[in-house]
C-alpha cells in the first residue's frame, strides 16, 4: 500500500481584523476504504503555444467512480494568464500564474485545460488513481 499524504497551508495577517493560520492535512486513500491510493501518471509537464483546450486524462484510461486525484500547478510567471479547468463539458474553474491545486475526479468524463494565450505556457500535473 502506498501512502501518498498531502498538506494545504492558509496563512493570513491582514485578510481579517484576526490572523488567519489554517492547515490540514490528508491521506490519500481509495474510495471508501482506508487503503491507500498506489498509481500515479507520474510527475510530469505540458507546454502549450496555442488556446485550444487539451485533454490531460482521457475517462476511457480510468476506472469510473473512484477517488481519483489530480495535482496541477501553472508554472507562468505573469500574472494575467491561466489555464481554463474543464470535466467533460463542465468548466470547473481557471489556475492562474502560480496557483497550485489538488483536485478530485471520479473518472467519469475527460480532464481538460485551455491556456489562455498563445504563448508558450507550462502546466505541471500529476494524477493519482486506483485501477
Amino acid at each position: 500500500m502506498a501512502n501518498i499524504t498531502t498538506e494545504i497551508r492558509i496563512n493570513s495577517s491582514d485578510l481579517t481584523t484576526d490572523t488567519i493560520s489554517l492547515s490540514a492535512t490528508s491521506t490519500l486513500t481509495k474510495a471508501g476504504t482506508t487503503t491507500g491510493l498506489s498509481e500515479t501518471s507520474g510527475i510530469g509537464r505540458r507546454t502549450t503555444t496555442a488556446t485550444s483546450q487539451v485533454t490531460l486524462f482521457a475517462a476511457a484510461d480510468y476506472t469510473d467512480d473512484k477517488a481519483h486525484k489530480i495535482y496541477l500547478k501553472n508554472t507562468s510567471s505573469t500574472a494575467t494568464e491561466y489555464y481554463l479547468l474543464t470535466i467533460g463539458t463542465q468548466a470547473v474553474g481557471r489556475i492562474y500564474a502560480g496557483d497550485a491545486v489538488m483536485i478530485p475526479w471520479d473518472g467519469t468524463a475527460d480532464f481538460k485545460f485551455t491556456p489562455s494565450v498563445s504563448t508558450s505556457m507550462t502546466l505541471e500535473f500529476a494524477l493519482f488513481y486506483e485501477a
